[in-house]
């Protein structure tokens, strides 16, 4: 379904039944990058899949994009779905935006988990994101397919996974290029970590231990940050570990969000 929201129309899918649990994918996804978790959490959990603006059903204007828009952006489609609180995981952009939420509505957020995301991206990563949007913005997005994913994915996974890396590399394909642009902007200059000590939110860390993209030391910044907040790291997994790992991912993920 397409639910308006701070200007824009968001697509979001509801299943399940329980608390209500509400996903957030990574850059160049969609809701869809979740599939290998619906199935455990459907049977516990009234799930809410998004898709971030710019990216999959939902709508791509043109400029740069901010986290406190984004923000917005779902805490509109929270009160238009009648969600007065949610438990939130959120991977990659996903978990950027987790911790603005938390920071922004905490009586909002339940439960949070954050994987393979960042609080501060570093001042040597911002000549790689302008070249990453030049590129979009000259060429398209296929130019940046396969270099995603050998960032998102670790070389003897992405040798037997043919079909896997298929269905991404379309899904990374398919971008708007306004929705990439806008996005990588605000991504390229997320800076929280010094705030992060307001979260209120009971936290799950978790990170691939190959992660590339947010390597596991931006993991263990924002576990340090948060009070409270514990660091789990997935052996033989790259920046999706929520694909690569999906067995392990969802056992952290379940054993977490039902904790009494």
């Amino acid at each position: 379904m397409r639910i308006r929201s701070n200007g824009i129309d968001i697509h979001c899918e509801i299943s399940g039944s329980g608390p209500w649990l509400a996903l957030s994918h990574s850059l160049c996804c969609d809701g869809s990058m979740w599939a290998p978790q619906l199935a455990g959490l459907e049977r516990q959990f009234t799930v809410l899949r998004f898709d971030t603006r710019g990216h999959g059903g939902s709508d791509a204007p043109a400029g740069a994009y901010s986290f406190e828009q984004l923000t917005d952006d779902v805490l509109g489609l929270l009160d238009a779905l009648q969600i007065e609180r949610t438990h939130f995981c959120g991977l990659s952009m996903g978990g950027m935006l987790g911790q603005h939420l938390a920071l922004k509505a905490p009586q909002r957020i339940g439960r949070m988990v954050l994987a393979d995301t960042t609080s501060r991206m570093p001042a040597e990563a911002a000549p790689l994101w302008a070249e990453r949007i030049r590129i979009a913005t000259e060429q398209g997005m296929a130019p940046l397919v396969q270099p995603t994913l050998e960032r998102w994915f670790t070389a003897p996974y992405r040798a037997a996974h043919p079909e896997v890396m298929a269905n991404i590399g379309a899904l990374i394909r398919s971008t708007p290029i306004a929705g990439y642009v806008g996005c990588a902007q605000a991504i390229a200059r997320i800076d929280v970590t010094d705030r992060l000590h307001g979260v209120k939110a009971p936290t799950l860390v978790i990170v691939g231990s190959d992660d590339l993209g947010t390597p596991p030391a931006m993991s263990e910044a924002i576990a340090a940050a948060i009070p409270g907040a514990r660091l789990e790291v997935i052996a033989d997994a790259s920046h999706l570990s929520n694909i690569e790992q999906a067995q392990a991912f969802n056992t952290l993920l379940l054993d977490f969000l039902t904790e009494k």
